[in-house]
């Protein structure tokens, strides 16, 4: 079985409950994600702005929290905890939905917004740090794979859960049901933390030590100061564009043509079970064969050119449907290739560069971008009334010219790879 599975005999009930943790943790973050999308939108569009600059204040203040907590607790005490407090706040939420229609949606949806960035921050993204605390760099290269695929899985069967589900139980009952899984990974965790001390890992101290990572304003300093770095966020910014852009367009249609709240779940479900079904394909077919032939930066520019071309043909349709569809090509590109080549790009600079800068560019860079954004489209917004007027007056056009601008700085990152393959620090 090793010999096809790259596991070994006694790896198996760890690997086998770091399978089971992933699915939970993503399965219930997109049971979530269209319940929050669905609040956007019963405010409509203009809410929006106030949502991501709230969002961008607390991932300002509670990230440095967040490395400051993970620095001096050890995760194996702090995860379970952190994770029982989420548990928490779920069930303390389920009133509030339940009288919906009685609170302000502007209120509400500001507070679960910024509250489900906190959840993804705390809950989703630990749990690399919490596995790589368990397995050991050897393990890691032989049983990740086999993890992540629990995360894949997980993440098309939350949406399709919500959509399911949302006509049988309502919207409020759903943020039981994302406690439950959530309740699962935590006996996961328990699961996990038993085997490794039946099985230690003899971590030397600098695995430890990169595993932590550095401090958060250090990596602003770093992403300032240095010039491959800053590209590097420019280039996730302009990426980023797109997708926020249609996430506006998307919060539209979803205000305009579902009025029930159970319908809008319904539809931000479908919209997320097809993008995750077309990321996985993608990572499986397409993300490994573009980076291993081209490179991360070129895979970059020609996924962009995928962005332009269906932009375009938006532009052309016109239609909701269109936009729907628009959002899933380019958020599947985005999460299945960009983010990996992106990622890929950080093994240019030092270890301790790597982790400072990337935790800035990821939260705190991604955030402000999103910001501006929403901010420049709700500027335009008042040039049209319908939704074809405003997909081709205020912003196909606009977010075509982003995606050519991200495909050529991609191709400059990567004639700066080229030209200095042994960069350090962010230099170059």
């Amino acid at each position: 079985m090793a010999m096809f599975t790259g596991v070994e005999r006694h790896e198996w009930p760890a690997v086998t409950l770091a399978f089971a943790y992933f699915f939970l943790v993503l399965a219930a973050y997109y049971v979530l994600r269209p319940v929050r999308e669905q609040l956007a939108a019963a405010e409509g569009t203009q809410a929006l702005l106030s949502f991501y600059s709230a969002t961008f204040v607390a991932t300002l203040i509670l990230t440095p929290v967040y490395g400051w907590l993970v620095a001096r607790f050890p995760r194996k005490r702090f995860v379970p905890i952190v994770y029982l407090f989420f548990i928490c706040n779920l069930l303390a939420f389920i009133p509030a939905f339940r009288a919906q229609g009685q609170l302000s949606p502007q209120i509400l949806g500001t507070v679960f917004f910024v509250w489900m960035s906190v959840f993804n921050l705390f809950v989703v993204a630990v749990f690399w740090s919490f596995v790589a605390d368990i397995f050991s760099t050897d393990q890691a290269y032989r049983l990740f794979g086999i993890v992540a695929l629990g995360g894949t899985l997980g993440a098309i069967t939350g949406p399709l859960l919500t959509k399911w589900l949302v006509h049988v139980i309502g919207i409020a009952p759903l943020l039981g049901v994302a406690s439950a899984l959530l309740g699962g990974a935590v006996a996961c965790i328990l699961g996990l933390i038993a085997w490794s001390r039946r099985h230690p890992v003899a971590q030397d101290r600098a695995r430890n030590e990169s595993v932590i990572g550095g401090g958060f304003w250090t990596g602003a300093k770093l992403v300032v100061s240095a010039p491959f770095l800053r590209r590097i966020a420019l280039l996730m910014v302009l990426g980023d564009c797109v997708g926020t852009v249609l996430y506006n367009l998307q919060t539209d249609i979803g205000h305009r043509f579902y009025p029930d709240a159970t319908l809008r779940t319904e539809f931000y479900a479908s919209v997320d079970a097809a993008t995750n079904v077309l990321m996985a394909l993608t990572q499986l077919f397409v993300t490994r064969v573009v980076l291993v032939r081209f490179g991360p930066a070129s895979s970059i520019a020609g996924t962009e050119v995928v962005k332009m071309l269906t932009l375009l043909s938006l532009a052309l349709l016109g239609m909701p449907g269109a936009v729907a569809a628009a959002l899933i090509v380019t958020r599947a590109g985005s999460y299945g290739v960009n983010n990996p080549a992106i990622d890929s790009l950080f093994t240019h600079v030092d270890r301790e560069t790597r982790y400072k800068a990337k935790g800035f560019i990821d939260t705190a860079v991604w955030r402000f971008g999103d910001v501006l954004v929403i901010a420049a489209i709700q500027g335009l917004h008042d040039l049209a009334t319908r939704l074809p007027a405003l997909a081709w007056i205020a912003t196909t056009p606009a977010l075509a010219t982003l995606s050519a601008l991200a495909s050529a700085s991609a191709v400059y990152v990567a004639w700066q790879i080229r030209r200095m393959p042994e960069m350090r620090n962010g230099s170059g």
